[in-house]
């Protein structure tokens, strides 16, 4: 009975309806064969690719995989802003250029009827030609404008050129269709958002067209008694308004969605904290590696105090106790740091090798227990002690340069 009752849960679990409860004397084939007739289904079809739901996935994502994912092209991008500033740019150069559009028209039409019964369509080129150059010259600002705001507009939001052929890579197991991402990605909260933003951009073309036409309703109503110019001057100025309204207004509403397709990206593409350890080590190399790394650097710089100490430019003593040798130089250094230091025996060592080498000493207990206690050999010296050690560098290189005076006299 235990059988088949936990047979029957992982059934409810894996297909989530209730199931008949098994009877006495059933056992887990029988179930199977004769109590529920199950379609046999892939669960794969309802897999998520992008796995952005993945239990664990709570980190944001890293630099270095932001940047791996714009090196395969995957970067944050609103097509709502492309198509807000594709519409705007044209919808602004139409504003500027009607007249001139207008006047090319006129050209055409008076060059076509001028030759109607002079030219044969089937004989004569010249008129073909004639069409492709007025065609030219009426498309083409509105297709270069539109290009080149398609260009800005993806340039903006890359935050750059970007060239990848990782995105057309032919990728064989996406034929199989997988039915259950549909149907994830048509209730998901991208899914979602893309018809609330259908929803309102209808609104929005619905109030500025009503509002546009309710202003001139007058003037439509008498257009049956203006001529061909006025008619078409009318409807095209309230058409160009209109279009141009309705562009800001996509704009403003496309900021929004890149904001929201900012943090979706986020969103989808978290870590969890395992892959952000791997991914540590692989471009910053093991904790644990430097941490032994930086020990051995310190170890050596203890064990090598001939050498370290005489380069040091003051050592800073207890005056008796402790000793830490202090060494600056701005060419490569962020600030102080300690090459020395050593308690009782080794502080007697220290000093020594600082009395033969004639590197200055000064007496300062408050600093030599502070850095002692909180530093450690090849670490800068702390923040908060940087004036005091100022005040020491400055006090002993200005002593130095006195004695050198003295020496060259």
């Amino acid at each position: 009975m235990r059988e088949f009752g936990s047979a029957v849960n992982e059934l409810e679990y894996a297909f989530s309806f209730q199931l008949p409860a098994p009877q006495v004397g059933d056992t887990v084939s029988s179930l199977l064969t004769t109590h529920y007739s199950l379609p046999i289904i892939d669960l794969q079809w309802f897999a998520d690719s992008d796995d952005e739901d993945a239990p664990g996935k709570t980190e944001p994502p890293s630099e270095q995989k932001l940047k791996r994912l714009r090196e395969e092209g995957q970067v944050v991008k609103s097509q709502e802003l492309i198509g807000a500033i594709g519409l705007l740019l044209p919808a602004l150069l139409l504003l500027f250029i009607a007249p001139y559009m207008l006047k090319t028209c006129v050209e055409m039409v008076q060059f076509f009827f001028l030759r109607v019964l002079e030219l044969d369509p089937t004989k004569d080129a010249i008129i073909a030609g004639t069409f492709f150059i007025f065609f030219a010259r009426l498309v083409f600002p509105i297709i270069i404008v539109a290009f080149v705001s398609a260009i800005f507009s993806n340039m903006v939001q890359t935050g750059g050129f970007l060239f990848t052929t990782k995105t057309i890579t032919p990728d064989f197991s996406r034929v199989l269709p997988r039915f259950g991402q549909y149907f994830k990605r048509i209730f998901s909260i991208d899914g979602l958002v893309r018809l609330g933003m259908s929803l309102v951009k209808i609104v929005i073309i619905g109030i500025v067209a009503y509002l546009f036409i309710k202003k001139d309703i007058g003037k439509l109503l008498n257009l049956q008694k203006a001529d061909v110019y006025q008619g078409l001057t009318l409807v095209a100025s309230i058409a160009i308004r209109m279009i141009i309204v309705v562009a800001v207004l996509m704009l403003i509403l496309s900021i929004v969605d890149y904001f929201f397709q900012r943090w979706r990206f986020r969103e989808r593409h978290k870590m969890t904290r395992y892959e952000q350890k791997e991914e540590r080590k692989m471009y910053e190399s093991d904790p644990q590696v430097q941490q032994r790394i930086r020990s051995r650097f310190r170890e050596m710089l203890r064990q090598n105090l001939n050498v370290t100490v005489p380069k040091a430019d003051v050592i800073v003593t207890n005056p008796t106790h402790l000793a830490v040798a202090l060494q600056y130089d701005n060419s490569y250094m962020e600030g102080p740091m300690v090459v020395a230091m050593g308690a009782d025996e080794m502080s007697a060592r220290i000093r020594r090798i600082a009395q033969d080498n004639d590197v200055p000493m000064v007496e300062n207990k408050p600093l030599a227990w502070a850095l002692y206690r909180e530093t450690d050999v090849g670490e800068i010296v702390p923040y908060k002690y940087w004036n005091t050690v100022a005040f020491i560098l400055n006090k002993v290189w200005s002593l130095n340069e006195e004695r050198r005076k003295r020496m060259s006299a």
